[in-house]
């Protein structure tokens, strides 16, 4: 059966869905909406009638793109401990100290003094990729 392009216009209601263009910032928005606490990203593409699939999409490219290069993801502050400043800490007291690590993403980890280095740099590695 052949039907011409008016009467499936009329079958469809219209000239049907057209393609919407996001400028960055309205994309930035949305995705932003998505990290607030208690977000769902499924909730926030029908609040903006999006399918889910494109919002995770845009996520990934805007990860993408504000990562710092890989090199340069994580960085060291010189720190020098004096013969002087050693000797004034007693093993009690550095055990019950607390360090505190602020990553460039923000997130922040907040270790005891006697904290495993080996699981200490997995949190490290884990939290700078995200």
């Amino acid at each position: 059966m052949l039907v011409s392009k008016e009467a499936g216009r009329a079958a469809t209601g219209g000239e049907g869905r057209r393609r919407r263009l996001w400028s960055a910032d309205e994309k930035r928005q949305i995705v932003a909406e998505t990290f607030a606490p208690g977000a769902s990203v499924s909730i926030v593409a029908r609040r903006h009638d999006l399918n889910a699939n494109m919002l995770f999409t845009w996520r990934r490219q805007l990860r993408e793109i504000s990562a710092p290069p890989a090199g340069e993801a994580v960085t060291f502050v010189p720190a020098a401990i004096t013969a002087d400043a050693a000797a004034s800490i007693s093993p009690a007291s550095a055990a019950a100290g607390r360090m505190e690590i602020v990553l460039a993403s923000g997130d922040r980890v907040i270790v005891g003094g006697d904290v495993d280095a080996v699981a200490l740099a997995r949190v490290v590695k884990v939290l700078s990729r995200r």
